[in-house]
């Protein structure tokens, strides 16, 4: 009894590794899906620009705060106790409004970022599915799950290039992956 049961076992396994072996199977860089495309390399400098103007704003309060410090080390001598107090208390109020600011714009990049890449990631899931689709893939999956595999069944430079053929840009991963065909030839 042990021995059927263990040869249906056996047969079992063989007819799973022989229909997995079937089976078409690619692994996808999401990470460089989002930094590499076009619509990621845009979405990169659109939160640069962001970056850059909301520090320009943190940047003039700084500077005003740094005023009041000034006025109240050279004024500290002559001004009254209240005078002195209430520069005193408006520093204190810039300072926290600062930090404030600062809290509120590292939140709202935070979100721009989010929401930027969410934006890329679900246009590239619909590719990925539909090419998946297209070519017969059993599976797909995240190259971050993957331990080893050979590089012939990375797809990620096609799916940056169809990625980018969605948002009808110019793809320069297409212009590598010619030129790596071409050099293994």
């Amino acid at each position: 009894m042990k021995k059927i049961f263990l040869l249906i076992l056996i047969a079992g396994m063989l007819f799973a590794v022989s229909a997995l072996a079937a089976d078409k199977i690619g692994f996808i860089n999401i990470q460089r899906v989002v930094l590499e495309s076009e619509a990621g390399k845009k979405a990169k400098i659109d939160l640069e620009t962001l970056e850059k103007s909301k520090k320009s704003i943190l940047d003039e309060k700084l500077k005003a705060m740094g005023k009041i410090e000034d006025e109240l080390k050279k004024q500290s001598s002559v001004l009254s106790a209240d005078a002195k107090k209430s520069k005193e208390e408006e520093l204190e109020r810039m300072k926290r409004d600062i930090q404030r600011l600062v809290a509120d714009i590292r939140e709202e990049l935070q979100k721009k970022e989010a929401e930027l890449t969410e934006s890329i990631l679900k246009e590239a899931v619909e590719i990925i599915d539909a090419f998946g689709k297209e070519n017969d893939y059993s599976m797909i999956v995240r190259s971050e799950v993957v331990i080893h595999a050979k590089k012939d069944i990375d797809l990620t430079d096609i799916i940056i290039n169809k990625l980018n053929e969605s948002k009808g840009m110019k793809s320069e991963t297409k212009e590598k992956t010619k030129s790596k065909s071409k050099s293994k030839k």
